[in-house]
């Protein structure tokens, strides 16, 4: 049992490691970013699903003027037995060992395979331009979430901030009631106004901690386990926007990445149908072949001893016609030419020797074929069909899309300037609840306010505070949603 958990923990750790980066103390958006760039699994996986289109070009390229060539070898085994074709027989006594190699050369050439290089690389083209898209998203998304922990933080500043006001109400209250200015009613009141303060602010700060974790779920590495020590260091300005909305729907047409993404989807299913329409074309093959072969037999000695026995028998022949035919006068026939001599026994044992690389080289091959599609039952009209209908589809998407970024940066920008407008409404507000805080303070300390009036001047200076801060993040919200929906930074 241990064992195996060692194996899965060794199997785990790498993946964990991959993750699992130190994270600096003081993040900037900029670290955030990079970050991001480094490890967020969305982002990630748009990088490796580029690599197989850059290698689909090499392909189509290589395919195009390359020859492919394949190597081919191996071994075979045949056993003793009898094998019968038609009224023949053919039986072998013993069993045979084989090897054999050969190099094939092809070469191709259609209207398809024209058309493989344009196709491809518009598809590296799609990908590149989703990677782009990825990375817009990723930008957009750490932004975006960068910004929520900074309001978090700074509603939990508002939150810290009405604690220590309470405190300083309670401390007043039990002063006017110690002199018998005022009840232990205010006293109570102020107890528990403190109370719901304190509870406020803790769960501004588990939301602050919340948010940390949702900024390192983004970026896609594992926070520390204090995330309350890691700080971000950047701020943003309100600024006022100047951008003109015509301007900013031409920049979206132009450089929207989704939108930008499709229409490259859409290039590379224009070159999908001129792939599909080259079915029609006639194909050139080309093709050669080398090859060798050798054998060998598992037990040579009767191959040696048939070999000698019909020499010995051409022997008996050669003395039976020196005895028997041979005419007066006539020589004999040197029937010592016809016997099987150890030299030839050798012979054939050094021939058994060859397997399994001393080849015996077969003769070259080599092919031309032309062919022509005649009938196929409509596969290609149904493959070109299908590739137009592929390519109409995505010529709406574009469309479509292209209306949705027009209603996505008209949206964006009209909340940003709504949110500016809100920002200077909400700083008024503000001004005016802390006024009014201020002097229901005076009025409550002189004895001339009720501690209740004070309470009311207290929670609407808590949610014009509250107010404003948010107002601030939308509108910095906006602005990352428009710069998202434009396709560029704007500020």
């Amino acid at each position: 049992m241990r064992h195996m958990l060692l194996s899965v923990g060794l199997a785990v750790c790498p993946a964990l490691s991959v993750t699992q980066q130190p994270t600096p103390a003081n993040l900037s958006l900029a670290d955030a970013i990079a970050l991001a760039r480094a490890h967020n699994p969305v982002y990630r996986q748009a990088i490796h699903d580029r690599s197989p289109a850059g290698w689909g070009v090499r392909n189509a390229y290589s395919s195009l003027l390359i020859p492919s060539l394949t190597a081919t070898g191996g071994v075979g085994y045949s056993g003793p037995g009898q094998q019968r074709f038609l009224t023949s027989n053919f039986s072998q006594s013993v069993s045979t060992l084989s090897s054999f190699y050969s190099l094939d050369l092809n070469w191709q050439l259609s209207g398809q395979t024209l058309s493989q290089p344009g196709l491809r690389k518009a598809q590296l083209d799609a990908a590149d331009a989703d990677v782009r898209g990825a990375e817009t998203n990723l930008i957009t998304g750490v932004t975006q979430q960068y910004l929520s922990v900074l309001q978090a933080r700074d509603n939990a500043d508002v939150a810290r901030r009405e604690l220590d006001r309470n405190d300083e109400f309670l401390k007043l209250a039990q002063a006017r009631y110690a002199v018998g200015r005022s009840s232990l009613i205010d006293v109570r009141q102020a107890q528990v106004a403190r109370g719901q303060a304190e509870v406020a602010l803790l769960r501004a700060q588990t939301a602050l901690q919340l948010e940390k974790l949702r900024l390192f779920q983004q970026i896609g590495v594992t926070p520390p386990v204090e995330v309350s020590t890691v700080q971000l260091t950047d701020t943003f300005q309100v600024q006022t926007p100047t951008w003109q909305l015509s301007d900013l729907l031409t920049m979206a047409e132009e450089q929207n990445p989704s939108l930008k993404a499709l229409r490259a989807r859409e290039g590379a299913a224009s070159w999908g149908v001129r792939a599909a329409t080259g079915a029609y074309t006639p194909t050139v093959s080309v093709s050669a072949s080398w090859s060798g072969f050798t054998q060998k037999l598992s037990n040579i000695t009767p191959t040696i001893a048939a070999e000698s026995a019909g020499a010995a028998a051409n022997m008996a022949a050669c003395q039976y016609e020196n005895t028997a035919w041979l005419n007066a006068g006539q020589s004999a026939l040197n029937c010592n030419l016809l016997a099987f001599t150890p030299q030839q026994a050798q012979a054939i044992r050094d021939q058994n020797t060859a397997y399994p690389f001393s080849f015996t080289p077969q003769p070259f091959q080599a092919r031309l074929a032309i062919s022509l599609p005649l009938w196929t039952n409509f596969s290609q009209p149904l493959q070109v069909s299908q590739a137009k209908a592929q390519h109409q589809d995505l010529e709406e998407s574009v469309r479509a899309r292209g209306l949705q970024v027009h209603t996505d940066v008209s949206q964006a920008y009209l909340t940003v300037t709504t949110d500016y407008r809100t920002i200077a409404i909400q700083d008024t507000n503000r001004a005016a609840a802390r006024e009014q805080l201020q002097l229901a303070t005076e009025r409550y300390r002189v004895g001339s306010g009720t501690f209740f009036e004070l309470l009311d001047a207290q929670v609407a200076q808590l949610r014009a505070e509250s107010d404003y801060v948010n107002a601030v993040y939308d509108y910095h919200k906006a602005v990352a949603a428009l710069e998202a929906a434009v396709g560029r930074p704007l500020r």
